[in-house]
């Protein structure tokens, strides 16, 4: 049989399996964060546009965290909702794909911004005298585009592997969203290539990105307590602080979810969907409160903006 007819059907996403009753008021929640986490970094993304005190590197790569963000949040969250207000959706294949390349990508680009961010935290406090020779307008466009460029090699073997694959059983996902073994395990040939290249690559991927931001604020902190002053200390311990609060955020549950997903046979599938869903949700929502509460430059500028008189 020509098995590529199999691939031309399109998909339903049921929601979360168990909760369908309670769907609508799922929703009340998963709307005002989403509407949050729109918000919140569109400000963002304009305080660091219009305000020259406000082009440096640090704000570039917190730019590039908040443009992920929304496309992380807005790949998922609007289908999410029309699901729990309207039932179970169809999305085509080609649909299904497009959703699950920039899900992942948003996943291992993210990491990679807070890799480059940890990098420059690092050159700012360890090597001050050098940081504008270091990193110079040239040096940030070139991680920018090689983080950007490393993020799309890694998952767009995941599309092609899917497409391949022949579905000729149930096309109903029981998710709100398309993901790669989600989807993969519908289909009627053997997966393992898929579930091994798509547990072990982006993990060893984003384990290597932990690695070496851990080593950059292991330096940091060494750093920052040889600092005389106690003021200066407070300050780069301060800014430091918002990257790691953004930091535990993004991979506790990430790594959660991976895991659940690969070992977790003992884990509810209802739990499992629901923490997926809040993982594409709620850092894109927390991390412009948290730099705009930490970030005393972020705080001041938007104050003003909120609030002119």
């Amino acid at each position: 049989h020509n098995v590529s007819s199999y691939n031309t059907g399109p998909f339903t996403l049921s929601g979360i399996p168990g909760l369908e009753q309670y769907h609508v008021w799922i929703s009340i929640p998963f709307c005002f964060i989403y509407l949050v986490a729109i918000l919140g970094n569109s400000i963002l993304l304009y305080l660091i546009a219009v305000e020259h005190s406000l082009h440096s590197p640090m704000f570039f790569f917190l730019s590039m965290l908040a443009m992920t963000d929304l496309i992380l949040s807005t790949t998922c969250v609007p289908k999410t909702l029309s699901i729990f207000w309207f039932g179970p959706q169809e999305i085509s294949f080609p649909g299904c794909l497009t959703q699950l390349f920039f899900l992942h990508y948003s996943f291992v680009l993210d990491s990679a911004i807070l890799l480059a961010m940890a990098f420059d935290r690092y050159v700012a406090i360890c090597s001050p005298l050098r940081y504008t020779t270091i990193l110079t307008p040239k040096a940030i466009v070139k991680i920018a585009v090689g983080i950007s460029f490393r993020s799309f090699c890694v998952f767009v073997p995941c599309v092609f592997l899917v497409n391949r694959l022949p579905f000729c059983r149930t096309h109903i996902i029981a998710h709100t969203y398309c993901e790669h073994i989600g989807v993969a395990r519908l289909a009627c040939a053997d997966i393992s290539i898929n579930i091994w290249y798509g547990f072990c690559v982006p993990i060893m991927t984003v384990i290597i990105d932990v690695i070496l931001i851990a080593i950059s604020y292991t330096l940091i902190l060494c750093a920052v307590f040889r600092l005389p002053s106690r003021d200066a200390r407070q300050k780069a311990l301060s800014t430091c602080g918002s990257h790691v609060c953004v930091i535990l955020m993004f991979y506790i549950p990430a790594f959660f979810s991976i895991l659940a997903h690969r070992f977790g046979r003992n884990v509810p599938r209802t739990f499992h969907i629901m923490f997926a869903n809040l993982y594409v949700i709620i850092p894109p929502a927390l991390n412009p409160i948290v730099y705009g509460v930490k970030t005393k430059q972020i705080r001041d500028k938007a104050i003003l903006l909120l609030f002119p008189k």
